[in-house]
């Protein structure tokens, strides 16, 4: 935002320098990129006084002008303009000075001249040779009052600050804004608002245009006055000049008001022809899908469903808050306005002017949400500067429609709260007069008995948000306020009390770091992938094609490739398999760890922390004397398990049926019934659509779920002082019994430490629909020595047990 010094005068007193209000308002938080001006340096050119004019011995037409340029030397110079006179205060250029020449637009340094045999020691200059305009008739004649010496720029140009406006501050988008600031770092309350009154005729302004809002959730309120009998015309020049300044381009008068209030209120407006709102009705509503529109600037516009307009009683008439109506706009045979001051959803506008790509400074300005109360204040300024500069008549009153009006409660603060936030204590007094800088209401009450979370008898201020600003919401709002009117830079640094406390974060931090470092270690590379996939690949992650889950998906997406948050990691990590396979043989481990997103029952996505891991390839031989061998289920099991073994937690392992899993080839982990991962070999349909055609084993694990389960920290377990004894027996079973019925069923018995499976057999020597299972177990005791007879106790139990729950017998 641009900022001229010389209009900021008009509201804020300002006698201190410029770079030193530039350095207080950076230091409050708005940062000041700039200091420019509205004029050429004009390096060594400065305000001369006419003190002699004597004709030239040698030319008619041509004069010598003597000139006080404040130095002791007084310069003379040959002048053939027709209007220079003694007493003028004039623009000179003495030898040395660097000038663009405006004739021929190259750049040239004056030296001593001779001309008809006379010295000329200079230039005295014309608009056109100084680059104002295109005038060269005459030399630029300067106010009377103007003081010799001063160089031309102090004289002329205006100092501008260009502010980086940050996305919270929309009333700094305005000069009255910016000069609120200015009084605030200063030390001025307040500022001085123009005098918005204006007369008015008899006749209301229901009488020509009734207002009806259709989408209050996008249009809290809509404000309007109408003025008849205007002229419209070319602007005056202070008013070209103030929008000139600020890079805007005169049209006339009318659309010149309005971009003058939208620069000095924050507040953008909009003026229509009356005579073309059919009806005399203003409807605010929603587009038709697919409904066209043409806009000022002639294009046809296709519109959505959730586009914002405003409209007559048959037809549409503007695009709200982004562009005009080429079917209403103000022309040289208007007469009769209604000007428009209304305030809109931010995040609509900010859609809106995105999708149709007319972004302007209205749109700005609306998308960095305005406060409702601040539009009566604009209308009422334009309709001042229309009737003053347009003429014409204003209806009486205004049309306000205001179906978002919320009543202000205030933001609760406790007083002591100031202190302890910033770190040191303020006397109220400071912190009154800060809040008093900004503009803000306040009011000190005490609390009887507990409200509002403070105890009995605390203090507390009730502060008010100003009709110009919507970033106050919560007490710390207020405190930075007050910390930015004190000064960052005069708040005292202490040293805390005490040692600065351990960073403690969430627990899954930690888990998710324990898996982290077990997979690296375990050979494993990391995988990071976009949250934001397709729909298509998120399908091919399932045999049958399939979505997994309920997938959010995304309003306005960038590609195909990302209209979706993924619901599941396992897709990237097959790409990568066919990625990386294409430049690397031999063994392949990778994994990720992330969320998965999927739409819940609530405004919010369900995310889901996860770690999935893909093996592919060779697996390291175990030994040296061992030949190569592919990954196999196994590994995969033995991994998760060595994991789940270091948290020391008691899960089964089950048949699974995973849709992207080969069928028989799978299975999953659970605790108390609540299953929280699965392995497998990945199904071939799933590996075949991602181009991988050798054989890929995944594994998943909810982390979410399984850290639920996990106590925290390790239990300790003295080393055991007396000697384990070890028996050996095979077990003939059905063939439907599984490894882990046989373990459930040994767990049991206390004195059984350690249960090894070290051979499965099906075959010949045993009856159709029966296996083996042969078994190492390790029995030991913390208070003695296992004798010989209570091991074949044991064993005899174990025996009976196995036999009348699984149907187990001894193979002979």
């Amino acid at each position: 935002m641009k900022a001229p010094i010389s209009w900021l005068k008009e509201y804020v007193e300002i006698n201190r320098p410029v770079k030193e209000i530039a350095e207080r308002l950076t230091l409050a938080g708005n940062e000041v990129s700039a200091i420019t001006s509205t004029v050429p340096a004009w390096g060594g050119i400065v305000v001369a006084e006419v003190t002699a004019v004597e004709s030239h011995p040698n030319a008619d037409r041509l004069r010598l002008v003597t000139l006080n340029t404040g130095a002791e030397s007084q310069p003379r110079v040959v002048c053939g303009a027709p209007n220079v006179a003694v007493g003028q205060k004039v623009a000179f250029a003495g030898v040395g000075v660097k000038l663009v020449d405006g004739h021929t637009g190259q750049a040239m340094e004056l030296k001593p001249a001779v001309i008809r045999g006379v010295e000329s020691c200079g230039m005295v200059l014309s608009e056109k040779e100084l680059g104002l305009s295109d005038n060269h008739e005459g030399i630029l004649v300067l106010d009377a009052e103007t003081r010799v010496g001063l160089p031309l720029a102090d004289v002329l140009g205006d100092q501008v600050l260009d502010i980086e406006v940050t996305p919270n501050r929309s009333d700094c988008l305005s000069i009255t804004g910016i000069a609120r600031e200015v009084a605030a770092v200063t030390g001025q309350n307040g500022i001085k608002l123009p005098d918005t009154a204006y007369e008015e005729s008899e006749t209301p302004v229901a009488e020509s245009v009734t207002v009806e809002i259709k989408a209050p959730d996008l249009c809290p309120r809509y404000t309007a006055a109408v003025i008849k009998g205007i002229k419209v015309g070319p602007s005056p020049e202070w008013l070209q000049k103030r929008l000139t300044d600020l890079g805007q381009r005169p049209i006339n008068n009318i659309v010149d008001i309005t971009n003058f209030v939208m620069l000095e209120y924050g507040q953008p407006l909009h003026a229509f022809d009356l005579k073309n709102i059919k009806g005399g009705k203003i409807s605010v509503r929603r587009a038709e899908e697919g409904e066209k529109f043409v806009t000022l600037d002639d294009e046809e516009r296709t519109l959505t469903a959730d586009t914002l307009m405003i409209g007559d009683a048959e037809r549409s008439i503007a695009i709200a808050g982004v562009m005009g109506g080429a079917n209403s706009e103000v022309s040289d045979t208007t007469t009769d306005i209604v000007l428009e001051s209304a305030n809109f959803n931010a995040a609509s506008i900010h859609h809106t002017a995105g999708r149709l790509k007319l972004t302007s400074e209205a749109s700005t300005r609306f998308e960095r949400n305005l406060n409702p109360e601040l539009p009566p204040h604009a209308l009422k300024r334009a309709a001042q500067l229309v009737l003053q500069i347009a003429g014409g008549q204003a209806q009486s009153g205004i049309v306000d429609a205001y179906p978002g009006k919320k009543y202000a409660v205030g933001i609760m603060m406790a007083v002591d709260r100031i202190s302890a936030v910033l770190g040191s204590r303020y006397d109220f007094g400071v912190v009154t007069k800060s809040l008093k800088a900004l503009g803000l209401t306040w009011y000190v009450e005490n609390n009887d008995e507990e409200d509002f979370g403070m105890p009995a008898g605390t203090q507390f201020l009730r502060v008010y948000q100003p009709w110009w600003r919507t970033d106050l919401n919560i007490p710390e709002d207020i405190i930075e306020e007050v910390a930015r009117i004190i000064g960052y830079d005069n708040i005292p640094a202490r040293p805390l009390s005490g040692p600065i406390p351990k960073r403690v974060g969430p627990p899954i931090m930690g888990f998710k770091k324990l898996f982290r470092t077990a997979l690296v270690g375990y050979g494993f590379q990391e995988l990071l992938s976009l949250s934001l996939t397709s729909e298509d690949a998120m399908r091919r992650g399932t045999a049958d094609g399939e979505l997994k889950g309920r997938p959010v998906r995304l309003l306005n997406p960038m590609s195909s490739e990302q209209e979706i948050l993924r619901t599941s990691l396992r897709p990237a990590l097959f790409a990568a398999v066919a990625a990386n396979r294409r430049y690397e043989p031999g063994g392949m481990r990778l994994f990720e760890i992330g969320r998965v997103y999927n739409t819940g029952d609530g405004p919010l996505p369900v995310e889901t922390e996860m770690v999935c891991g893909v093996v592919a390839g060779e697996a390291e031989p175990a030994g040296w004397q061992q030949g190569k061998r592919g990954f196999d289920f196994y590994d995969v099991k033995g991994l998760i398990e060595t994991i789940l073994n270091r948290m020391q937690v008691n899960y089964k392992v089950e048949v699974s049926q995973d849709a992207g899993l080969r069928p028989g080839v799978q299975a999953s982990f659970s605790i108390d019934d609540i299953t929280f991962g699965v392995i497998g070999e990945v199904h071939p349909r799933v590996a075949a659509s991602f181009d991988v055609a050798e054989t890929l084993y995944l594994f998943e694990v909810d982390l979410a779920v399984l850290m639920q389960k996990v106590k925290p920290g390790r239990a300790y377990e003295p080393l055991p002082r007396y000697p384990a004894v070890v028996r050996d027996i095979a077990l003939v079973v059905d063939a439907a019994v599984s490894h882990q019925q046989v373990l459930d069923t040994l767990s049991a018995f206390p004195l059984l430490k350690s249960v090894s499976l070290f051979d499965v057999y099906a075959g010949k020597q045993l009856e159709g629909g029966k296996k083996s299972l042969a078994y190492r177990l390790a029995f030991q005791s913390a208070e003695e020595t296992l004798t010989d007879e209570k091991i074949d106790k044991v064993m005899a139990e174990i025996f009976s047990t196995l036999g009348s729950e699984l149907g187990a017998k001894l193979r002979s």
